[in-house]
């Protein structure tokens, strides 16, 4: 058995070991989607280097999906699977190499921190608890797990509707730290805002959209290759039935407000995108945004306006992505929330970075951005 072994056959693992025979030389490629080509998201364990100075390199790193994203990215390390820190990383000729001592016989390595298929499960049966949210099982997806649903509120005819999804693609990890910290306030707090808010809103939450890339370790894909932000115009039970089954519970309930929780691998900043492209935008939904990014701004530093996407143009916004389709559909505010993979430059954290600590309080404080457009909604 050679000294040092690198495994990644666990929940949401991807790496392949090229060579593992000197610790200053460990030669790893990232695997691509399922019937894809993206390629991006790594997590995997090496075991054996205790107190050895180790180098890794990642030499199918200028391949990937965004090879901007290794820009003065800084992996994550845990020797616990609890605390991930950053560690000292460099892109240079196309090879991702990061550099860490190990103090215990295992560690694990990850693009994020992993938001894996047992922290959802765990995350279903902690929120179950209470008498506020009701869980429900739209459907299946391809690989037969289950698609969740968190109803948070009751129902009733003079209640908003709010739509909140997260990890249509399942390497953006911190979209359900995200969620996690939005679901722990709203269930779990005592502050009399999450109280006040589910008298005027029914919230249905899916910590989940895309199980199965989550567990195959996939960066953008579901089982099948399919870019599930790419699915909202005419999904199928065949390609992509996260889409189709959230969509269809979603034309049963009507849609208030909807907030698509990602993350970018480039920009280190959150900020909001969609909508602004699509054929029958209105100056409500104009007005909305512009409330609700106010509110952000308020009521959390880590959020800002001046950097993200640009616009689409006049009429043509994609309607296959889930936020300019939501909008469409449903003349309604739609949006999509997007996070960084590396650190936010307006707020940084060298320890840290972006983290799922900072995801989680993000998450939280959302409820006030929520709670100052309520009375608008409808």
């Amino acid at each position: 058995m050679p000294p040092f072994i690198i495994s990644s056959a666990f929940d949401s693992g991807n790496i392949s070991c090229l060579s593992a025979d000197s610790s200053d030389n460990i030669q790893l490629e990232i695997l691509k989607d399922h019937n894809s080509d993206f390629y991006q998201w790594f997590y995997f364990r090496l075991s054996g280097a205790r107190d050895q100075e180790c180098k890794l390199h990642i030499t199918n790193a200028s391949g990937s999906a965004y090879t901007k994203g290794w820009t003065n990215y800084k992996a994550v390390a845990s020797e616990n699977k609890k605390d991930w820190r950053r560690i000292k990383t460099n892109f240079i000729d196309g090879v991702l190499t990061f550099e860490y001592t190990p103090k215990t016989d295992s560690v694990w390595f990850a693009y994020f921190a992993p938001y894996t298929t047992e922290r959802h499960n765990d995350l279903i049966a902690m929120i179950q608890q209470s008498t506020k949210a009701k869980i429900s099982v739209l459907g299946k997806t391809l690989d037969g797990q289950d698609i969740d649903l968190v109803r948070i509120g009751e129902e009733g005819p003079n209640k908003r509707v709010c739509w909140i999804i997260a990890r249509q693609h399942p390497g953006e990890s911190m979209a359900e730290w995200w969620m996690e910290g939005l679901l722990e306030r709203l269930i779990f707090s005592d502050d009399n805002l999450s109280a006040e808010i589910l008298e005027k809103i029914v919230f249905y939450l899916i910590p989940n959209m895309n199980p199965d890339g989550t567990k195959r370790g996939h960066l953008r894909t579901n089982a099948v290759g399919t870019n599930l932000n790419r699915e909202w115009l005419s999904p199928s039970m065949a390609r992509s039935p996260e889409v189709f089954l959230v969509r269809k519970k979603m034309l049963e309930t009507g849609v208030d407000f909807c907030l698509d929780v990602h993350g970018d691998e480039a920009l280190p900043y959150n900020f909001l995108t969609g909508m602004m492209g699509i054929p029958s935008l209105n100056e409500r939904q104009k007005s909305l945004k512009l409330k609700f990014e106010k509110a952000l701004l308020e009521s959390s530093n880590e959020f800002q306006t001046e950097h993200g996407y640009p616009a689409s143009p006049p009429g043509k916004g994609n309607l296959s992505m889930c936020a300019n389709y939501i909008a469409e559909k449903f003349g309604c505010l739609a949006l999509t929330l997007e996070m960084p993979f590396k650190d936010n430059d307006n707020n940084p954290d060298p320890i840290f970075g972006w983290s799922p600590d900072r995801s989680k309080k993000f998450g939280s404080v959302h409820i006030e951005a929520i709670a100052a457009i309520v009375e608008d909604l409808r």
